[in-house]
């Protein structure tokens, strides 16, 4: 049986670590180069790093922030925001992500999921997914949109026809967030990501709602995940990274306890 993973996603804005609910109301809660040294300590298995109005700014990602991060941390490194093109995927992989998250950029131009895998592999290439619900209609059948710019513009896209799509494309990962649940702290919304999670053969990464451990262990046994990602209850001291696989452990799921 595969380890389930524990992933810190670290929100970045302007070079600082950020953090809000449902998207808005961000504030600044400290450095990320700091708060990814302190997590990869802890025992986290990966770190997720989005610049999140790179998109929304028509600019690219903060590069010498991303090889900070790289420089401090020596497990798998996801990077996302403002990736809009395979030279941007290139510049990310260089400065030191094992990973490249293309979200908006990628529903703009589906192409860079396949030029991306075919340059670097599709274990390099993850698809973020950032997903609102909505009344089911014709054009969004399961009820789920696709919503790009950090969550400013809805694009009339079905969530579940988008993520088998990027898996044929050559998506080697799914990162799926909930809008909806994002920051709140009452769960994931396990009927998206079982949705989406046994629709693809990919790995499902749940994001969105994590309050306490419990709804980690939900994310990857009801909701189908192979990981969980983990935001405010880590960045707020609630919970670390050992107690919360502690925890998980004690409910039967496997973790990683050591490198």
């Amino acid at each position: 049986m595969l380890s389930k993973r524990v992933i810190p996603c670290l929100d970045v804005r302007n070079g600082r670590l950020t953090k809000g609910i449902k998207f808005e109301g961000n504030v600044d809660i400290g450095d990320p180069v700091e708060t990814a040294k302190k997590y990869y300590e802890e025992g986290a298995d990966e770190i997720v790093f989005y610049d999140i109005t790179a998109s929304h700014e028509a600019r690219g990602i903060f590069l010498d922030v991303v090889e900070k991060v790289a420089s401090q941390i020596f497990i798998p490194f996801s990077v996302g925001g403002g990736i809009n093109s395979v030279d941007d995927m290139r510049d990310v992989l260089v400065a030191g992500a094992e990973k490249v998250s293309v979200n908006s950029g990628a529903v703009k131009n589906p192409d860079i999921i396949s030029e991306g895998a075919a340059r670097f592999g599709s274990q390099c290439v993850v698809l973020g997914m950032d997903v609102k619900r909505v009344d089911v209609s014709e054009e969004i059948p399961s009820g789920f949109e696709i919503v790009i710019h950090g969550g400013r513009k809805y694009m009339g896209l079905d969530a579940l026809e988008w993520a088998k799509t990027g898996e044929a494309l050559g998506a080697g990962e799914i990162c799926l967030n909930s809008i909806d649940a994002d920051g709140v702290k009452q769960g994931y919304d396990l009927e998206l990501t079982r949705l989406i999670a046994e629709s693809v053969t990919i790995p499902v990464i749940a994001s969105g709602g994590a309050g306490n451990p419990q709804h980690m262990v939900d994310a990857v046994t009801e909701g189908k995940a192979t990981a969980a990602l983990i935001a405010s209850i880590v960045h707020y001291g609630e919970y670390t990274i050992p107690e919360l696989k502690e925890y998980m452990a004690k409910k039967g799921v496997q973790t990683r306890s050591v490198w």
